[in-house]
């Protein structure tokens, strides 16, 4: 049972791991009043290209009131560092 448990931890550990290696950066708005927003969401690896991120980042930007206006990149865990200032409070929330 012990041997059980320890495969099963690791083999979830592994798989979170591997599930978040590709990254997008966006702007985003809300209107009435205008508020702008810079973030960095992780994307699944199958849409690490700007237009598959834009698809799966819209909606879940939308579900909070806010719209999409563009991908400026997709990126590797390499380039989290030097874009978390930036992102501030929107840096991986989605």
């Amino acid at each position: 049972m012990v041997r059980f448990a320890v495969a099963l931890t690791l083999t979830l550990a592994a798989g979170t791991a591997a599930g978040a290696e590709c990254y997008a950066d966006y702007k985003a708005k809300q209107d009435d009043p205008l508020r702008l927003q810079y973030g960095v969401a992780a994307v699944s690896d199958a849409a690490c290209d700007v237009g598959s991120a834009e698809a799966e980042l819209a909606p879940k930007l939308e579900a909070d009131g806010w719209t999409l206006l563009n991908v400026v990149s997709t990126f590797g865990p390499e380039g989290l560092a030097e874009r978390e200032a930036s992102a501030g409070e929107f840096f991986l929330r989605y």
